[in-house]
Formats: C-alpha cells, structure tokens, sequence
C-alpha cells in the first residue's frame, strides 16, 4: 500500500499536461523516446526528461532491449497504483488525448508490418517444423490444463520468441514476463501481446543464461521449444531453477530424442531432442522435484513435457 509521501511524488510526476498525455500513451504500448517523440510532435530532450521524472516517481518503467528502451505503467511498485488510477480519471473524449491515440495508431501499424514482414519471412521454416510433430494446440490445452488446475501468479517464458505462449498463458496469471535474445521475436511478440490486450505481460532482451531477476522471482517458468537451439540447455535449466519460488514449476516443452538431421543442418537446432533421463536428470541436478513426464507423439517427432518443482518452503 503506497504512503502519503508515495501518493504525493506520483501526482507530482504525473502534474503536467504533457506527462499526463505521456501517462496515456504508455498505458496503451510499450513506447520508445523516439516514438513518444513522434506522437507528441516535442523534442526528443523535452520528452526525456519528462519520462524520467515520471520514472523518479514510481509511475513508470523502463524496459532495455539492447539500444532501445520501452516506456510502460509500473506494474508493481507504490507508483503503479497511483498510475492506473489516474489513467482511469482521463477523460476519454478529451480532443488532446483523442489526436495522440490517432497517431499512436499509425506508430503502431508501423510497428505491425515491420513484425508481420519478418514474421512472413521466416514462415515457411516454423510450418516445415510443424508439419513433423503433434498440433500445438494439443500442447497448449495441456499447459492451460496445468495453470487452472494449479494456478500461478508470476510467470516467466523464456526464449518467447513470438510470444504465443504470454498469449495463451498470460490471461491466467496476474503477471508475465517474456525475455528473448531476438529483437525481431520480440517486436512480433509485442505487437501480439498488445492486439490481445495482455497489457500485463511484459516483455525484455535478455540471456537465458543469466535472468536478470532475483532469486525465487517466479512460480511459474516455461522453456517451450527452446533447450534444442541451447549450447548449454543444463545451465539454462539451472538458472531457471534458481529464479523460482519455493513450490513454483518449472515445464519444458522439447523434443524426444529424434534422427531427423535436417532440423540441425537447415534449421540450426543444437540437439536433436533429448534422451529419456536427460532433462529429468538436470532438473533433479538443479534442486528440482521431478514429475513424470508427458509424451505427445505425432508424425516423426515425439514431443515432451517434462515439469520440475522447486521444494516448498519448510517454514511456510
């Protein structure tokens, strides 16, 4: 519960026209210096400031991918209360605020077909891959299967790639978080996440190798169709581990061991599937609790679902 102090800093940050525009166009996208800049048609510098005033107060945040940093609502802190009340109290026929959601369309059909162009290029290698094993939508039934009869409340997907799971996931969880090394995956994936309307979810650049969150952060962590492209997919389980709470899951979604050569020779994957003790073996190395696994087979690839649980907390 945010404190006078808190509450009076918030409405401070927030007591100017143009950071109340800036207020209402960051809780609709994720938004850049430069795209902010390009909406509200004020110099790059005078935006800058604004926004870290407003990040100083607890209102916004700030979300790194390499070069770029995206402005949004702060989704837990004593600002982000203050925030979303007082974007509820902006008036919706406003014709100030009405001209800045016009633009903010058009940045964000910008935005739209530059992702759906590298979406469409790399189309054709994701339904080659496809074709070879169970429908996706079996897979995703049994996750969504797993989180209602098991719910969680901070997710983390890693290696989101487009963000499919955030999609299907992300309605059942109170927050989310999608973390990819790709820039081009995260643009589609955040163009996704914001036709859905799952502005709680949240996107990042990062390194599976190395979350850049506190230790037992999450209670529930996905690695879908990841650990085949991983150098070392031990490590990222042992990391993963290690940003899990006491009683939160851990579900990888990966292939069988296979022989299918030409998923490593044309597509890259680093591992042709995984032996049967294999992932079992590095979740319980990892401190985990191991469930029996989950096969799905279809055509010449067997998919896997394999689930590791951090022990619960003996004082709790």
């Amino acid at each position: 519960m945010p404190t006078m102090d808190h509450l009076l800093a918030a409405l401070r940050g927030a007591g100017e026209e143009t950071r109340l525009r800036l207020l209402a166009l960051c809780a609709r996208s994720d938004l850049t210096v430069s795209e902010l800049t390009q909406i509200l048609s004020i110099s790059q510098p005078r935006v800058s400031r604004h926004l870290k005033v407003m990040c100083a107060a607890g209102l916004l945040e700030r979300l790194r991918e390499g070069a770029w940093v995206f402005y949004r609502p702060a989704l837990a802190g004593p600002g982000a209360e203050a925030a979303r009340a007082i974007v509820e109290l902006l008036p919706g026929d406003d014709p100030v605020l009405a001209a800045d959601r016009a633009r903010l369309a058009e940045v964000q059909a910008e935005r739209a077909a530059r992702a759906q162009a590298w979406f469409d290029a790399q189309a054709g290698v994701w339904d080659a891959i496809r074709s070879l094993h169970v429908d996706e939508a079996e897979i995703e039934a049994a996750l969504v299967a797993h989180l209602k009869a098991e719910p969680a409340r901070d997710y983390l997907d890693l290696g989101t790639g487009t963000g499919r799971l955030l999609e299907v996931l992300g309605p059942l969880v109170a927050r989310a978080t999608g973390i990819d090394l790709s820039r081009s995956m995260l643009a589609v994936a955040r163009d996704n996440l914001e036709k859905a309307g799952l502005r709680h979810c949240r996107l990042r650049q990062g390194d599976m190798y190395q979350i850049a969150d506190a230790d037992g952060a999450f209670d529930l962590i996905t690695l879908h169709q990841v650990l085949h492209y991983a150098e070392r997919p031990a490590a990222v389980i042992a990391e993963a581990a290690r940003v899990l709470a006491p009683g939160g899951r851990l579900l990888v979604v990966d292939f069988a061991a296979h022989d299918v050569e030409e998923l490593r020779e044309v597509h890259n994957h680093r591992r042709l599937g995984f032996a049967e003790a294999e992932v079992p073996g590095w979740l319980a190395e990892a401190g985990l609790e191991v469930a029996p696994p989950r096969a799905f087979p279809g055509g010449r690839l067997t998919v896997m679902l394999w689930l590791g649980r951090r022990p619960a907390d003996p004082a709790s």
